[in-house]
């Protein structure tokens, strides 16, 4: 299942720039990559956030820095095109409900807090983490506490079969945790990276965990709904009120 949209419509803001200005500075930051040539595995080391020069930090504390950075870093279309759908179709709600400036912060803050998630799991990992999938992770999990019920497209797909229905959020995206926790316990036990796939599974349950969090707590912010007032026009006369 692939979320191509939802039907939850914006209320307090008009067009959420923030939203775009990320997914914008994303593909720019790609296209950069690709102008790397053959010191992209340079560039992906120096930006890319690996878990053990975090852990030593003290020594470098500009490698913080990277906590950053990885988040907008990619390792090919696919990633990067994955996860900006999902940044596109779940973000401007998100962003909605926290006003702009608090959405970039809070994506920014979604990011580092899924990046020092995959350190705690695979600390000394020389492998950089990089994509955006923790700050987008945090993205779904603020918009699954604000809005559980909100209907969301998804592009169904078995094998020939493939077909556009709608769900509640709650389970578009509880199904999408379950399936990262799933991943991330077998790449645990599994004492062996490459049985990952090379995702930082970790980051993902971080990010959207964190995400949560965050969005309970704006949810609770939230004020009352202002009560419904029904107004009843007075009686009027109609002589087509009786009929024989």
């Amino acid at each position: 299942m692939i979320p191509i949209s939802d039907k939850l419509s914006r209320r307090r803001i008009g067009i959420p720039f923030m939203t775009y200005g990320l997914i914008a500075l994303n593909l720019l930051v790609y296209f950069l990559q690709l102008g790397q040539g053959v010191q992209l595995n340079a560039f992906i080391n120096q930006w890319g956030a690996v878990p053990a020069r975090l852990e030593n930090w003290t020594a470098d504390p500009f490698v913080l820095v990277t906590l950053v950075t990885s988040a907008f870093l990619h390792g090919g279309w696919m990633h990067l095109l994955g996860n900006m759908l999902y940044l596109g179709v779940f973000g401007d709600n998100v962003e909605d409900e926290l006003g702009h400036g608090r959405f970039l912060l809070f994506y920014l803050a979604g990011g580092v807090g899924a990046g020092l998630a995959q350190v705690f799991v695979t600390p000394g990992s020389p492998i950089p983490a990089i994509g955006a999938s923790g700050a987008v992770a945090a993205v779904l999990g603020a918009y699954v506490a604000l809005h559980p019920r909100a209907p969301v497209n998804v592009l169904f797909f078995f094998f020939i079969f493939i077909r556009v229905i709608t769900m509640p959020a709650f389970l578009v995206l509880g199904l999408w945790f379950v399936t990262q926790l799933f991943n991330g316990a077998f790449a645990l036990t599994s004492m062996n990276a490459a049985y990952a796939g090379g995702v930082a599974w970790w980051a993902h349950i971080g990010g959207f965990v964190f995400g949560m969090v965050v969005g309970w707590l704006a949810r609770g912010q939230q004020p009352p709904p202002e009560p419904l007032i029904i107004v009843r026009r007075p009686y009027e006369y109609n002589d087509t009120d009786y009929r024989r």
